[in-house]
């Protein structure tokens, strides 16, 4: 039922806005490479070669509906991925509930913009993850699913570090010695799988750039980001930057009026347009990464507030008009249809709304329906997880990460990728509450991942001559996984041990299938 109420909601949504909600600027750049495609020097383009695939279609509604399935697939995944780990069906459908109903997720998936689709692949890649403990052939097609998301935004390029060291706890125990050597040691295999299979799609998509750009890369914007991130604190007499960029730091009037990092790098006024002809250009990108390379370091204390700023109104009961009060405003469903510039599109070859009528075989790129657009906007300002309850859902998870002793590694890997997709938009450029929505259901797997843990409880020792009893189970294969390494799938099948092998007190049994229930 709860399934059948989101989806209700995304096809009133459907109807209210039949041509999807424009994003200015990014939804403009998407759909201009989308039709023109050939690497962009300042975002990835995965989202854009999923609208490549689907303009045949020459239709705007089709991809908002792709986009809404893909929103329903993640609350399945999650719900899937909790029954299977024996939490009750209605707790993990309560666990889903976010993912399904809040108003400001179902704006973002209407939005032609990549962050359904980033949501989508990230999910699958760790259902795939969490569904049993990781094999190679698992690990292979999540790695290819991880790789892809980095493609459809850079900010998930920590990811992948983050997955391969949780993969490396995940480990089997030492054949030799298990006495003496306890601890679990990495199962490369899988490890080794998905690292290979995430490259894959990084690396060919660093050589079409560099046949078109001449230097290996995804992108080369990300100096001038992480330069907004840092210029309003950035102080050459702490920093002693060298000659050649001492003249990127503000002057006093400028960094007086805090300009938001995400509307700063927009501004003509700004020392890299001034100096740079190109702010993307690999010139450009290098200078501007040394220099806030070199302003963390020197100022780490001003960095980490920068930081906390963020966090903080990602958390808050308030949404602030951040970066603009023009960038929130697209956040909420409009009550009239939305306006093309007239300038030309971006990539070339027409405008933004020849763009936009070519790509949706329509003379209407942007329409409002009554009443459902009104049914929406209503919705919308009652029905959403406010910034208290999502700081509420984070702390849960890291208290469960302590607290979920036989899952641990499965809640880390899901809280991980909620803490990673959160912190390091913030870190690298600014806060964006586009940015808050995506690590939401990966909270939301982290608690009911962890709920789960806490229902399972570890097996008693069982006296002799007593046949075992399963207790609660644990992740992947439905056992409990042991604190020192051990976890679910590692009893070898040919030898047939018992559920039981190697707990303190138990039998040990060197042949004979484990005891059934």
């Amino acid at each position: 039922m709860a399934l059948i109420g989101g989806a209700l909601l995304r096809w009133t949504a459907v109807r209210a806005y039949p041509q999807g909600l424009w994003f200015t600027g990014d939804s403009y750049f998407y759909m201009g490479y989308a039709l023109r495609p050939s690497p962009s020097r300042s975002k990835t383009l995965g989202y854009s070669f999923m609208l490549n695939l689907m303009e045949p279609l020459h239709s705007l509604k089709a991809v908002v509906v792709v986009q809404h399935l893909m929103g329903l697939a993640v609350a399945v995944m999650i719900y899937v991925l909790l029954v299977r780990a024996r939490l009750p069906a209605w707790a993990a459908a309560i666990v889903a509930l976010p993912v399904l109903y809040d108003a400001y997720q179902i704006e973002l998936e209407h939005l032609l913009m990549s962050e359904a689709l980033f949501t989508f692949l990230i999910m699958a890649g760790l259902t795939l993850l969490l569904w049993r403990r990781p094999v190679w052939w698992t690990a292979l097609p999540a790695g290819v699913l991880l790789g892809g998301a980095v493609l459809v935004r850079s900010a998930g390029a920590p990811l992948i570090p983050v997955i391969l060291l949780v993969l490396l706890l995940r480990g089997r125990p030492a054949r030799l010695l298990p006495r003496l050597l306890p601890r679990a040691r990495p199962d490369l295999p899988p490890v080794l799988a998905f690292g290979a299979a995430a490259a894959v799609p990084l690396v060919a998509y660093a050589m079409w750039f560099h046949s078109e750009r001449g230097e290996y890369g995804l992108t080369t914007a990300d100096g001038l980001y992480l330069w907004g991130r840092t210029a309003n604190f950035a102080d050459c007499a702490k920093m002693d930057p060298p000659p050649e960029e001492r003249g990127l730091c503000l002057d006093a009037a400028t960094k007086a009026q805090q300009d938001p990092p995400g509307h700063l790098i927009w501004r003509n006024d700004i020392p890299p347009r001034e100096r740079f002809h190109s702010v993307t250009s690999s010139e450009a990108n290098k200078t501007l990464r040394d220099f806030a390379v070199r302003a963390i370091l020197a100022q780490p204390g001003d960095y980490l507030h920068a930081i906390g700023r963020g966090v903080q109104m990602a958390f808050s009961q308030h949404r602030a008009p951040h970066p603009t009060a023009g960038t929130e405003r697209l956040y909420h469903f409009p009550d009239r249809p939305q306006l093309f510039p007239a300038g030309r599109s971006i990539g070339g070859g027409g405008t933004v709304l020849t763009d936009a009528m070519r790509y949706g075989g329509t003379d209407t790129p942007s329409r409002v329906v009554q009443p459902q657009a009104d049914r929406m906007i209503g919705y919308q300002e009652k029905i959403f997880l406010p910034g208290p309850a999502l700081g509420a859902v984070f702390a849960a998870g890291a208290v469960g990460l302590a607290a979920a002793r036989w899952r641990r590694r499965e809640v880390l890997l899901a809280w991980g990728t909620a803490a990673t997709l959160l912190l390091f938009p913030i870190a690298s450029a600014d806060f964006d509450y586009r940015y808050v929505v995506p690590p939401m259901p990966f909270a939301c797997l982290a608690v009911g991942l962890a709920l789960s843990a806490l229902r399972a409880r570890r097996p008693e020792p069982v006296p002799a001559g007593a046949e075992p009893v399963e207790s609660g189970p644990g992740p992947g294969d439905d056992e409990p996984s042991d604190p020192e390494g051990t976890g679910p799938g590692d009893a070898e099948p040919e030898r047939g041990v018992s559920r039981w092998w190697e707990n303190r007190g138990s039998r040990h049994r060197d042949s004979g299938r484990a005891s059934a229930p």
